[in-house]
């Protein structure tokens, strides 16, 4: 068994449900090509499930996209990703994981600070990474739902955004 540190993260200031979450514009990735698209505008379609997630390599990434192609969560709304790495990273992730996702990339953290789930990483000044978060999002922009890890690494309450889904899809 693999054997690794756990470590408490700092108390942030994040986007909760009931709030409007922060629209932006960022590089969209999917299996096949990417371009710049706004948050809204996915929304159009319905509701999505904003999943934050670390450098695309990190197992906590993989293990994340393994549960929501295992649970299915891909058939029954669109699940929207981001992170700091790159479009080409993206796209062998998604590749990898053959979860029907996209993700956005955000390389500076920008959007990670403005929904509050930024973790500056130990040892590497001006580099973030994404704390692990989730968020179920309405045709509104409204946050139906909220996880936002508090430890790393962490993993989402997955039978709790599973019942979110459910509630919002009813």
């Amino acid at each position: 068994m693999v054997e690794f540190d756990v470590v408490a993260l700092p108390e942030t200031d994040h986007v909760e449900a009931g709030e409007t979450a922060p629209d932006f514009t960022r590089p969209l990735v999917n299996q096949e090509f990417w371009e710049d698209r706004t948050l809204s505008s996915l929304l159009d379609d319905g509701p999505i499930l904003l999943v934050a997630h670390p450098m695309d390599g990190a197992f906590q990434s993989i293990y994340v996209y393994n549960e929501i192609a295992d649970r299915g969560w891909a058939d029954r709304l669109d699940v929207i990703g981001i992170s700091i790495s790159t479009p080409y990273e993206h796209k062998t992730l998604l590749a990898e994981r053959g979860v029907d996702a996209q993700i956005f990339s955000d390389p500076a953290g920008e959007v990670l600070a403005e929904y509050g789930i930024e973790n500056d990483l130990d040892g590497m000044a001006g580099i973030v990474d994404a704390r692990p978060a989730m968020f179920l999002i309405d045709e509104d922009r409204t946050v139906q739902y909220a996880w936002v890890g508090t430890e790393q690494p962490s993993f989402p309450p997955y039978d709790e955004v599973d019942a979110a889904i459910d509630d919002i899809r009813a």
